[in-house]
């Protein structure tokens, strides 16, 4: 009688048999491929260029004497350069205050454009003209606004008797580099604002209605409904801004380039003047590369950071 009985074999079992004759798909590779080597001539290749580079002395204005040095230039960036450390100083302060400031101004610029009011579309409209304006443009007009001379500040400033002499702003070590942090606020509004305020229209207008209904303040809506639902808008949104503001050479180069003395200096700023200045191909490249890995280790604490944050938030 046992004999009789036929034992079925597991239903996936011939599926997997199946799947294991197939042969392999190659084909979404083949269609894949030419982005994939777009991304590795466009992205990859420059890096690693980079890298190839910082590892030689490379003079444009001495060819004859280009050769391998290995970390010799690193070595000598971080023990000799006298102009580095105060490049890396004036890089954390312009971008940290910068991005702060374009978050903080931002949340309360798109709070107001959130609400009805009228001319709103006006508004909305004009508030766009900082990013639109090339960034050449903005340092020839905060210069001016700032100018030690005919500048508009100094003017304003002595008609409210806050100071009694014109004071040369972009000309002084302690005040060139914060002038040059107005300029990129200034500038950098805009985007922070449109990014907020778009993540702000599409939290559920009920969850407000049924916080009212529960007595719930516009404070306390403010913090506990927008803030957690525009979130991360603000995490990619700050991300962002963190690598522009970073890698911006423009503003602070028109308005001073790098001065006085290494006042108003940065990473990016100093990477260009070695490399495009003083045809230091090699040393700039290796300035480029440290500052690649500074902001690569600052974007990975910022968004491990926010992950646990985030995390917390949603326990």
């Amino acid at each position: 009688m046992w004999g009789c009985i036929k034992i079925q074999p597991p239903k996936f079992q011939g599926e997997y048999l199946m799947m294991k004759k197939k042969k392999f798909q190659y084909q979404p590779f083949i269609l894949l491929a030419p982005a994939i080597l777009i991304v590795i001539l466009i992205i990859g290749y420059p890096v690693v260029r980079a890298v190839v580079l910082s590892l030689y002395k490379y003079d444009l204005t001495n060819l004859q004497d280009v050769k391998f040095v290995g970390l010799q230039n690193y070595i000598d960036i971080f023990t000799k350069d006298p102009a580095f450390w105060p490049a890396f100083k004036n890089t954390v302060i312009w971008v940290s205050v910068t991005v702060i400031s374009q978050l903080l101004l931002s949340l309360l610029l798109a709070n107001i454009l959130n609400n009805f009011f009228i001319g709103r579309g006006i508004v909305r409209s004009v508030v766009l003209i900082p990013w639109v304006t090339p960034c050449v443009l903005i340092s020839l007009m905060w210069a001016w606004i700032f100018n030690g001379n005919y500048g508009v500040m100094n003017e304003i400033l002595q008609k409210l008797h806050l100071i009694n002499e014109n004071v040369a702003w972009i000309a002084q070590p302690n005040t060139a580099l914060w002038i040059q942090i107005l300029a990129m606020i200034w500038q950098g509004i805009p985007f922070f604002t449109i990014m907020i305020l778009a993540a702000m229209q599409s939290v559920p207008r009920e969850l407000y209605e049924s916080a009212s209904v529960d007595g719930a303040s516009r404070i306390k809506q403010y913090f506990y409904i927008t803030i957690p639902g525009i979130a991360s808008t603000i995490v990619s949104t700050v991300m962002i801004r963190l690598i522009w503001v970073f890698n911006n050479v423009d503003i602070i180069y028109t308005m001073t380039g790098g001065g006085p003395g290494y006042s108003s200096l940065t990473l990016s700023v100093y990477t260009y003047l070695q490399a495009q200045k003083s045809m230091k191909f090699g040393y700039g490249s290796a300035v480029a590369i440290i500052g690649a890995v500074f902001m690569s280790i600052v974007i990975f604490i910022y968004l491990r950071i926010t992950r646990e944050q985030g995390g917390m938030i949603d326990k």
